[in-house]
């Protein structure tokens, strides 16, 4: 838990961010997690993973904007993402998930509407291609404000997806809330620091909570997103979709770009759902570092990576 929170602290550090940029091992280990740094890495990522019947939600990275001008400009790199989807005949296989921050949440009292308004174009352009999106979570601060945004654009959009995170205390009653008929639910751990006061910090806690929300989303009319690399996990999500009557089309599993691919590549040949979160852009330092705090196991190759280049 010590190195997870360092981890993740690391995320807002300028100076890791260069030695890591700086570092070429360091860099290979970026290109594992991260397809690029422009569309046509996202979109030659999306072609490799639909030949082995994966299909991808693309991220354009970033979050956090600080003025509307920056919230414009992610915006608009998600219109120009999902033309380029559109025209590569990706559309069946590829959406596009988006985090409110980058779009304009935060930015002040008018954030919420800002960023609802921007990730409504995003719907918009989704829809006039064929696809969907997906709205990500980002830390427990912005909970309450992103599902505001995903139940009011829902009445508009209502293939437009959330996610959930098992870490956090609340998420029982969000599920109660926001699982309607045919409602995109994607079910995760959490990757951002938790709060005793409002998350589980405990491992066992943790997964147990995942447990009990996913029995709820198999049960549920919803569409469950079972976002999970633990084997034990995804076991218990197969028994729990066969039990509720669920075929392979009912439901889908979802892992992170680069993380256990042959596991990505074997549901895929059992004929079940599996979708591939697949990150481009320049902001990929953030993403890193929660993805090393998730597989701690990677630590010791960046480690080694960044005091060489030292």
């Amino acid at each position: 838990m010590v190195l997870r929170r360092t981890l993740l602290a690391a995320a807002g550090s300028e100076r890791l961010r260069a030695l890591v940029a700086g570092t070429g091992p360091a860099r290979r280990l970026v290109g594992r997690f991260v397809a690029g740094e422009d569309i046509g890495d996202a979109l030659e990522a999306a072609r490799r993973l639909a030949a082995d019947d994966l299909s991808t939600s693309i991220d354009h990275l970033g979050e956090a904007t600080a003025h509307p001008a920056q919230a414009e400009s992610a915006t608009r790199a998600y219109l120009a993402l999902l033309d380029r989807i559109g025209d590569a005949g990706l559309a069946r296989r590829a959406e596009v998930s988006v985090k409110p921050t980058a779009v304009g949440l935060g930015l002040g009292p008018e954030g919420e509407a800002l960023a609802a308004a921007n990730i409504g174009r995003v719907c918009e352009a989704a829809a006039a291609h064929g696809t969907t999106v997906t709205v990500d979570m980002e830390d427990a601060a912005a909970v309450p404000a992103t599902l505001r945004i995903v139940a009011g654009l829902r009445a508009e959009h209502p293939d437009l997806g959330c996610v959930l995170q098992s870490y956090l205390r609340r998420t029982a009653d969000d599920l109660a809330a926001m699982a309607g008929a045919g409602a995109r639910i994607r079910l995760c751990k959490g990757a951002y620091a938790p709060d005793p006061a409002t998350a589980y910090t405990a491992h066992r806690d943790v997964d147990s909570a995942y447990v009990r929300h996913l029995r709820f989303l198999m049960a549920s009319d919803a569409y469950p997103m079972v976002a999970t690399h633990d084997p034990r996990l995804i076991a218990i999500a197969g028994m729990l979709a066969e039990r509720a009557g669920r075929g392979p089309d009912a439901f889908e599993y979802q892992m992170l770009y680069g993380v256990r691919p042959d596991e990505q590549r074997r549901l895929a040949a059992t004929g079940a759902r599996v979708r591939v979160y697949v990150p481009y852009g320049q902001e990929w330092y953030g993403y890193l570092a929660r993805r090393l705090a998730e597989r701690p196991a990677n630590v010791s190759f960046a480690a080694r990576a960044v005091v060489t280049r030292s």
